[in-house]
């Protein structure tokens, strides 16, 4: 088959997303960058393509779509043979819900807190740990009911939730109170065709 284009950015961890479903799919990609630094999101030939200025998108054969949870959708039940995401009302019900906390809690947690140390965000740096401590939590909680997020088996709730998290630690956010996140985290990483975000070192990976 072609080549899907992944429009990305290596440190970017919405792009990773894409990029780790694509490998665990095992689909053939043309990986694209988008160089954030020098603006070219926001630029027009980037803007054709995703006119929010964001990345990841993707170019299936002429299928264009952008937003990360959006694509993990798509990748998953075009490619994904039934597994990755449930069909049956509650399955699919448990792994919208972990993507509703991968574009909030995540989002504005763990994530943010990274932009503050690897980007030099003007944020405020206490209150973004103080979340993503307030979702780990929760994280450690349901993770020692059931393996992955949202049940005995790996779906796309696992893979978009899981650079951001991995990550903390880039954002000053320790994970070391965290046994079943970390557990969790090692299953991520153990899955077939796994393939991980470059690490920066900033925050706590500067001792790591």
């Amino acid at each position: 088959m072609q080549a899907i284009k992944l429009y990305n950015f290596p440190r970017s961890g919405h792009a990773h997303r894409v990029e780790l479903m694509l490998s665990l799919l095992q689909l053939p990609t043309e990986l694209i960058l988008v160089d954030l630094a020098k603006g070219e999101h926001k630029q027009a030939p980037f803007l054709a393509i995703n006119s929010f200025g964001q990345v990841p998108a993707i170019d299936d054969g002429g299928v264009v779509l952008a937003d990360s949870n959006a694509i993990l959708v798509y990748l998953a039940l075009k490619y994904g043979n039934g597994r990755w995401l449930p069909t049956d009302p509650l399955g699919a019900a448990r792994v919208q819900r972990w993507l509703s906390v991968a574009a909030g809690p995540i989002a504005f947690g763990p994530a943010a807190a990274r932009l503050v140390t690897v980007f030099g965000a003007q944020l405020n740096a206490d209150e973004l740990i103080t979340r993503a401590h307030n979702l780990l939590k929760v994280m450690e909680l349901e993770l020692g009911k059931t393996p992955y997020l949202a049940g005995s088996e790996p779906t796309i709730a696992d893979v978009s939730a899981y650079s951001y998290i991995a990550h903390a630690p880039e954002g000053n956010v320790s994970l070391d109170d965290y046994a079943n996140v970390r557990a969790w985290l090692a299953r991520v990483e153990a899955l077939p065709g796994f393939v991980g975000m470059p690490r920066t070192v900033a925050g706590l990976q500067k001792t790591a």
